[in-house]
C-alpha cells in the first residue's frame, strides 16, 4: 500500500508528543531549504525528514526487538539508546510504509550517526536535524551560518558539537560518527580517492 504525504504526517505525528512533532516539522522545513540551496531533491529531503524520528518515542525494548528480530545492525545495541531509532525508523519506513527509495531510507538510517561516504541527501537530513528552528544549544548559530555556505563544514561543526558533548558527559561515542566526521574533513580537503 502506498501512503500519501498527508497519511504519513498523520501516522508519524500520532507516534510522538506535540513538541517532538514540531521538531519534525522544523527538520522538514530545513531539509527542503537545504535541498534547494545545495541542489538535491526537495521531495526526497521532505520525505526523509518527515520519517526520520518515526520510531523515536517507541519503547526502547520495542526498538531493540526490531533490531534483533530483523537482523539489523547489532552494534547499535551496545551504544546509547538514542542511536536505535534511526535504524528502526528506516526499517519500518520500508517494511510498513512502502518507502522503497534507498537514498531516502539511508538518509533516515544515518541521520543520527552519519557515515563514511554520506550522500548529499544524508548530509541534508542530518544537518537539518541539527539546525531546525527549534534547536537551541551552544554553537547552533555557528552551524546555521556554516550551513548557508557548506553542508560539509556545517556537519563537521555539528559532529564536533555532539562529540564534545559526549566527551564532557563521559559517554561512549558511536564509532561511525567519528568515521563520518573524519571522512567529511578529508572531503573538504579534497583527499577523497
Amino acid at each position: 500500500m502506498e501512503y500519501s504525504r498527508e497519511q504519513l504526517i498523520e501516522i508519524v505525528s500520532g507516534q510522538m508528543p506535540a513538541k517532538r512533532w514540531k521538531h519534525v516539522e522544523g527538520v522538514m522545513e530545513s531539509a527542503v531549504i537545504l535541498a534547494e540551496r545545495f541542489g538535491a531533491d526537495p521531495v526526497k529531503a521532505d520525505l526523509a525528514a518527515l520519517l526520520h524520528d518515526l520510531a523515536k518515542f517507541w519503547p526502547v525494548e520495542r526498538q531493540e526487538a526490531v533490531i534483533r528480530d530483523n537482523g539489523l545492525n547489532p552494534e547499535l545495541l551496545e551504544y546509547d539508546k538514542q542511536m536505535l531509532h534511526a535504524e528502526v525508523g528506516a526499517f519500518i519506513s520500508e517494511r510498513d510504509y512502502g518507502i522503497a527509495d534507498p537514498e531516502v531510507l539511508d538518509a533516515i538510517r544515518y541521520h543520527t550517526s552519519g557515515r563514511v561516504g554520506m550522500t548529499k541527501l544524508d548530509k541534508i537530513v542530518c544537518l537539518a536535524d541539527y539546525i531546525e528552528p527549534g534547536r537551541d544549544f551552544p554553537g547552533v548559530e555557528k552551524i546555521r551560518e556554516l550551513a548557508k555556505l557548506s553542508l560539509e563544514e556545517a556537519l563537521i561543526a555539528g559532529f564536533d558539537s555532539t562529540i564534545s558533548f559526549l566527551l564532557e558527559k563521559r559517554k561512549t561515542i558511536f564509532p561511525l560518527t567519528v568515521l563520518a566526521r573524519n571522512d567529511l574533513i578529508r572531503e573538504t580537503k579534497g583527499l577523497h580517492v
